[in-house]
């Protein structure tokens, strides 16, 4: 194994979340009876964490600019909102994509250290992480809200690559989006991508990973 430290995104990397993630998006419009967004528009919004995915959804049904929703009150009631549906909805239609527990296993047993760096808040990532059984398959997990900053800025990946003392040339990060990508080369460690995530419906080619991969199994 060439790698010492693999670094995880969650959403569309690890886990097919938008299905669950679109109806509590659907929850929170139905309470302030706004008409409901569709999955493909959910799909599009996300990367940038659940805050940013709920401006963009409450921009498009009242007609505001992105701009307009931050600074006025639309966000502040919706938020409280949609974290509730949020909680309740985290691992009800989410699906592992294939390969991931065996593939995240014998990574493990080969001594390699594993994180997950997601913009997801961690309340909703510690709540994904644990329907699926994985909170134990990782060394270390980054959210959205543990630094001050997230991605793609490199702050989760440089702080694992101190914590175990592994050299950059050693490490890489998978990831679907162009977000993922410019983490990595921020962190100065390879990245390869998978095509089936959600990268803002752009190809991840056009990234310019150092790898597209096929599925998890590639890992390996």
């Amino acid at each position: 194994m060439p790698w010492k430290a693999i670094f995880f995104d969650l959403d569309g990397t690890l886990v097919e979340t938008a299905p669950e993630i679109a109806d509590a998006v659907n929850d929170t419009l139905r309470y302030f009876d706004w008409p409901a967004v569709l999955q493909r528009d959910v799909d599009r919004w996300i990367g940038h964490g659940t805050r940013e995915l709920l401006i963009q959804a409450l921009a498009q049904v009242s007609g505001q600019s992105q701009a307009q929703v931050r600074q006025g009150g639309i966000l502040r009631d919706a938020l409280p909102i949609f974290d509730r549906h949020y909680q309740q909805r985290c691992g009800t239609r989410s699906t592992l994509y294939p390969h991931v527990r065996d593939t995240l296993s014998r990574l493990r047993e080969s001594g390699c250290r594993l994180a997950v760096v997601t913009n997801k808040e961690g309340r909703y990532t510690d709540t994904v992480l644990q329907a699926h059984q994985l909170r134990n398959a990782f060394d270390l997990v980054v959210s959205g809200d543990t630094f001050s900053t997230k991605k793609p800025d490199p702050v989760g990946v440089l702080h694992g690559l101190r914590l175990w003392n592994v050299d950059k040339a050693h490490a890489l990060f998978v990831g679907d989006s162009s977000i993922d990508a410019a983490t990595a080369r921020q962190a100065g460690i390879a990245v390869w991508l998978l095509p089936y995530g959600y990268n803002m419906g752009e190809a991840v080619s056009a990234c310019q990973p150092d790898r597209v991969i096929a599925d998890f199994s590639k890992l390996l």
